[in-house]
Order: structure tokens, then sequence, then C-alpha cells
């Protein structure tokens, strides 16, 4: 099983068993605000586990399961994945609103370009987030990623950012 160490977290791929606390996170209105999906139900958390799981299968690369160092709670994922379907693969990060602030999804999103860099030799790494979601720009911008356009995504104005090897 993949596994990568951060200053404050453990990355690792996700088990069946991670359901109620990805159900705990993937439920909360606040934290799911700016995703395509929105609010899920446990259900539908079940077959997004269940699609993360078959993504490494397929793909060998796959959103990790964001495990605080200190307590081995499950904070949020993280990670790589193809952009909808598109050859692209974005960088993407979820926490639990508790975590927000903290450094996290910088530290996850950090991590995931390195083995995207390094171990998968992507060339290119991209990411989108809602034009209002400035947390998470603000995370793009951290970790190097420079802002190339807007978009509409379904009615949704989106920006896009990449960043190259």
């Amino acid at each position: 099983m993949q596994k990568i160490e951060t200053a404050k977290l453990y990355l690792r791929q996700f088990t069946r068993d991670d359901l109620d606390d990805l159900y705990r996170i993937y439920s909360d209105s606040e934290v799911m605000k700016y995703l395509t999906e929105g609010v899920r139900n446990r259900e539908e958390t079940a077959a997004d586990l269940f699609g993360i799981i078959a993504d490494w299968e397929q793909h060998g690369f796959g959103l990790w399961a964001v495990v605080n160092k200190q307590n081995n709670q499950l904070l949020g994922d993280g990670g790589l994945r193809f952009l909808g379907k598109t050859p692209e693969v974005e960088v993407g990060y979820v926490l639990a609103k508790a975590y927000w602030g903290k450094g996290l999804a910088t530290e996850v999103a950090a991590a995931s370009l390195k083995y995207g860099f390094e171990v998968l030799k992507l060339e290119k790494i991209v990411a989108v987030a809602d034009t209002e979601n400035i947390a998470s720009r603000r995370v793009m911008e951290k970790v190097g990623m420079k802002y190339q356009h807007n978009f509409d995504d379904c009615g949704r104005e989106r920006v896009y950012y990449s960043i190259s090897r």
C-alpha cells in the first residue's frame, strides 16, 4: 500500500473501513460548498470511496486518505486524479472544517505534486476551483501553481491553474 509522510500528516490509500469518517466529512455543507457534487449522502460517499479505490487499482494513483499523525484521525482526502474525462491530471484536496487554516491543504498539495513529478513522472499537473474559493486558490499559489484562465463548468465559474515539471 502506497503511503507518504509529511510533517503533520500521513497520506495513505483509502480502505473500505474509511467510509464512516469520509461520510462525516462529505456530509458537511460548508466543506462541500465549492465542489461540483455538493453534500454527499452515505450511499454517494460509499460510491465515491469505491471509485477512489478503483482509481488506484486502474491508474496507479489517486486521492490519498489524509490522516493526522498525532491522533491517526482521517481529516479528508487529497492527491491526484484525472480532471473529468480529460487526460489532464489534477491535484485536489478536501479537509474537514476543523482543520482549515492550518496549512494542511498546502502540505497535501505539495506532497501530491512531488509524488506526481518524481514518482509518476508527470510533465504537468493542473488544479481547478470556483472563482470565489479564495482559500483553495491560495493553496494553489503557495505550491507554485500559476493561474491560466477562467472557464465555465456547467454554469459554475472556475479558475484553472497549472504547474509543469
